[in-house]
């Protein structure tokens, strides 16, 4: 696993959901670009590597793409324990990120060239939810599309389970199934959140690595 090394960025504040919230509409949404860097090709090292194999990338998270339910709320907006979401973001190759970059302030990627799919993540917020300082804050199904037309489902890989609040500390999921070439694949992923891209901004999202360990049944 490679070692995170960006500095400790601290939970944002309350605040910011208020604010994500009420830009969503006007922020819009930006679909991926259907970019593939030159020379990465995610499936066609799984279809050319014998299993077990390790995939790690980067992913960037669009804010302008979150969207959490109208209740249950604390009284400053933030999502409360079992409100549900949705979002969206980029795949990068691993090493691209640092703990605020990746995204442009209207949702659309800082390394158009560099994207190597479409990160999508639904689930719930858990524990002290928004306001969650250390621990897991959510409880998600994420999928992790490949290739120039991710949206297809043709090359994708799906991992649920918990997704912490704290940057450097690494948290394990499970890698459920897939299509394509990782059709049969199980095992296990390991996430760990570097930062927040756009921090300033209404719509702040975050930024992780994920190291994917494939196995097959």
């Amino acid at each position: 696993m490679s070692t995170n090394t960006a500095p400790i960025t601290p939970t944002p504040p309350a605040t910011h959901w208020t604010r994500r919230a009420s830009l969503r509409v006007a922020a819009g949404t930006f679909g991926l670009l259907g970019v593939v860097g030159a020379g990465v090709s995610i499936a066609s090292e799984a279809e050319s590597s014998p299993y077990p194999l390790t995939v790690t990338v980067d992913v960037a998270e669009d804010g302008t793409r979150f969207v959490f339910d109208e209740a249950p709320v604390f009284d400053d907006g933030a999502p409360a324990f079992g409100n549900p979401f949705v979002t969206q973001g980029y795949i990068y190759p691993a090493g691209t990120l640092t703990d605020s970059n990746g995204v442009n302030p209207d949702g659309s990627p800082e390394f158009p060239d560099e994207v190597i799919g479409e990160w999508s993540c639904r689930g719930y917020f858990i524990g002290e939810g928004g306001h969650s300082t250390d621990g897991a804050w959510v409880f998600t199904t994420q999928l992790f599309a490949f290739g120039a037309h991710a949206d297809t489902g043709a090359e994708t890989i799906v991992v649920t389970g918990y997704e912490g609040v704290e940057p450097g500390v690494a948290v394990s999921g499970a890698i459920t199934g897939g299509t394509g070439s990782y059709a049969a694949a199980s095992g296990e992923a390991s996430q760990t959140l570097l930062g927040f891209n756009n921090p300033d901004d209404p719509t702040m999202g975050i930024n992780k690595t994920v190291e994917l360990e494939l196995v097959h049944p």
